[in-house]
């Protein structure tokens, strides 16, 4: 019989809580969930905090700067070419032609070939033999250009621009060599023109390489050794005789800039001059040759800016960077003694020596007269309501004749002597003082300057001097850099001549003075001296001894000697004066004023003679660039006014067709004071 199956009873359900106890065990859970995302969110913060590094900040602010740089060059190379003018033309109104589209437009071509002389410093220089630190550098630019080798390896590069001190030629195993053609001086770094706008403008009235010779130089080695080395006088006189062939016989403009000017004077005598210490051209090939000489900016009786170069290593700008920061300049920064190299490797360069003031105290002042006495450096202009008009000069300043800066004393130990009457200055000679016991030792390294030699007795003697005028600026210079001095006397000379039938003055080292040589025998050719004005350019300096220290330079300019009076040229321990920043209108102006106006015997032919001044004016805005009236001394080379007028020279016109002398400054009347025979 079947079983009987007892049923299993369903599983009670859990019992129910009450409704209060429910929602506490939801509301827990959900506060244990929160937690559990807070923990893990906080978790993946931590992470990202660890993993993100000063790293990461740089190459994102790199990052941010490449490709802000990238964006900026896709608009530069996208927009209009003409869209710099446009916006220009849209704040200052229309632009002005250049000068090239201007005159092509009036019908000038090419009629003389022009010469290009540079200056100091604006033409390249590249290695074609040098030491192991140098390898990879064949014929690379170590001056102009990128300028990309003194940041590698500023040391390597310092010891390959320096010149032997003894010989003033290369050092062994070097060979650094100007750069030739057009493309020498053209710009001297991306973007830095010199020569390329007046080329440029040139071009737009037909000329090219044929009608063109950049008359590249070593601007560092003495004008006659770049004879003797690399014979650069000989090119110069073959290329211009092939100018004046292959252009119809058309003689050739030279337009030489700043020591240029110099340079070119010194080949007018060596083409002359019998060899083999002259080119052996006669005495009529200037005449038969040259047109004209446009000298820009030219020092012919040098500069003061020199002497402080020389003697200090300094110039405005540099002695207000050397008193803000000396750690950069004045220490041992990273093994490289800023200044002290640049000193030791200038100082080799014989050409440097070639712009000390020229003249002597005749010509630049003494210790109470110089020839600007009496200029004041404000630029405020009276206004027409002005009731002490009778009393002030149109520059709106007390009149100060007498009573201003003593420009003849051109380095001054302390201001107090600058200003004191000469009357209560005590010196004592330092010429022939006993110089003190050797000051190097092994920290100086390779950082030799004849100071060193001087000890701080010979220091000492220099300073209780207390004022230089130009006529002891050269014992100065003789007594703290002798070797230098040595090779600087057998190629340079700074006096005035008293006799120029004197054969003495035959020999080289006088031909760059104008004032101890005559210019050539050619009475047609025209002599012009175009120049900026309205720049303060350094004139005299104050100076104060160093902080004494190893391997110290032991003077500098006393940057903190000031003059609250706003009509005062002194500024920063420097006394300006007029002139194109760097040369004083003194200087660039008085042989074409005065020195070589008619027939003088330093221009025995009478050839004519200009003076062409250009009045500086800042740009209008950034976009101008460097602007196209500016007077400055490098600037100048964009200037308009100054390109039109040399290429209306270069197409046939004469100084009497420029309308004669152009004068802004006090030349005419400062010349006047100066008492020389002529």
């Amino acid at each position: 019989m079947p079983f009987l199956r007892r049923r299993k009873a369903p599983p009670l359900p859990p019992p129910t809580p009450p409704p209060e106890e429910d929602s506490r065990i939801t509301q827990k859970e959900e506060e244990e969930e929160e937690n559990k995302k807070r923990r893990e969110k906080e978790v993946k913060i931590t992470k990202l905090k660890k993993k993100w590094s000063c790293i990461d900040s740089c190459c994102w602010f790199v990052g941010f700067i490449c490709c802000t740089w990238w964006f900026l060059l896709f608009l530069f190379n996208a927009m209009p070419a003409s869209f710099p003018q446009y916006v220009t033309e849209a704040i200052t109104g229309p632009l002005p032609d250049p000068p090239g589209v201007k005159l092509h437009k009036e019908g000038l071509k090419v009629k003389h070939p022009v010469v290009f002389v540079p200056g100091i410093v604006t033409g390249g220089l590249e290695l074609w033999e040098g030491h192991q630190c140098a390898e990879g550098l064949f014929r690379k630019r170590l001056w102009g250009g990128t300028f990309g080798e003194l940041y590698k390896r500023p040391l390597c590069w310092v010891e390959h621009m320096s010149l032997d001190n003894e010989t003033g030629l290369d050092p062994p195993g070097v060979r650094v060599r100007p750069v030739s053609g057009l493309v020498a001086a053209d710009y001297f770094a991306p973007g830095y023109f010199v020569w390329a706008v007046l080329i440029a403008n040139l071009a737009r009235i037909g000329y090219e390489e044929k009608t063109m010779y950049m008359a590249a130089y070593d601007w560092r080695i003495a004008f006659q050794n770049t004879e003797v080395r690399d014979q650069t006088l000989s090119r110069m006189k073959s290329n211009i005789e092939l100018l004046v062939a292959t252009n119809g016989g058309n003689k050739v403009v030279v337009i030489p800039h700043s020591m240029g000017a110099l340079y070119f004077l010194h080949f007018m005598k060596w083409v002359e001059a019998p060899a083999p210490m002259g080119g052996g051209g006669g005495s009529d090939w200037c005449a038969k040759h040259i047109k004209a000489v446009m000298n820009i900016g030219g020092p012919f009786l040098g500069v003061p800016k020199a002497v402080s170069g020389l003697f200090s290593a300094e110039a405005k700008d540099i002695a207000v960077a050397r008193s803000v920061a000396p750690a950069v300049l004045d220490k041992d920064v990273f093994g490289f003694q800023t200044l002290k190299h640049v000193m030791k490797m200038t100082r080799t360069w014989d050409t440097t020596m070639s712009m000390i003031p020229k003249g002597g105290d005749a010509i630049w002042g003494n210790l109470d007269w110089s020839p600007e006495d009496g200029y004041n450096c404000s630029v405020k202009k009276l206004k027409s309501n002005d009731t002490d008009t009778a009393e002030k000069h149109g520059n709106g300043c007390l009149d100060l004749s007498g009573k201003g800066a003593h420009y003849g004393r051109i380095l001054s130990f302390g201001k107090g002597v600058a200003e004191a009457p000469s009357s209560k200055i005590e010196r004592m000679d330092f010429r022939g003082a006993t110089k003190g016991h050797n000051l190097a030792n092994a920290t100086c390294h390779d950082v030799w300057t004849e100071y060193h030699e001087m000890g701080i007795p010979g220091i000492k003697a220099v300073a209780d001097y207390k004022v230089y005028t130009a006529g002891s600026i050269l014992d100065l210079l003789h007594y703290v850099a002798p070797k230098m001095m040595k090779r600087g006397d057998a190629h340079y000379s700074y006096g005035i001549a008293d006799d120029l039938d004197d054969p003495k003055y035959n020999h080289y080292k006088y031909w760059s003075n104008p004032l101890e040589t005559r210019l050539p025998n050619a009475p047609d050719m025209e002599i012009f001296s175009l120049y900026g004005v309205g720049i303060p350019t350094e004139r005299a300096y104050i100076y104060k001894l160093s902080t004494a220290a190893d391997c110290y330079i032991p003077f500098q300019i006393d940057t903190l000697a000031d003059s609250a009076d706003e009509c005062s040229c002194l500024k920063g321990g420097v006394y300006t004066v007029d002139g194109d920043e760097t040369v004083p209108v003194l200087s660039a102006g008085y042989m074409c004023a005065k020195g070589w106006k008619g027939k003088t015997r330093f221009n025995p032919s009478g050839m004519q003679t200009y003076i062409r001044e250009y009045d500086h004016a800042p740009p209008a805005n950034f976009l101008e660039g460097r602007g196209t009236q500016s007077g400055a001394h490098v600037d100048i080379m964009g200037n308009f006014a100054l390109i039109e007028d040399i290429i209306r020279v270069a197409a046939g016109a004469t100084g009497e067709d420029l309308g004669g002398n152009r004068v802004c400054s006090d030349i005419f009347e400062w010349s006047e004071r100066i008492n020389l025979k002529l």
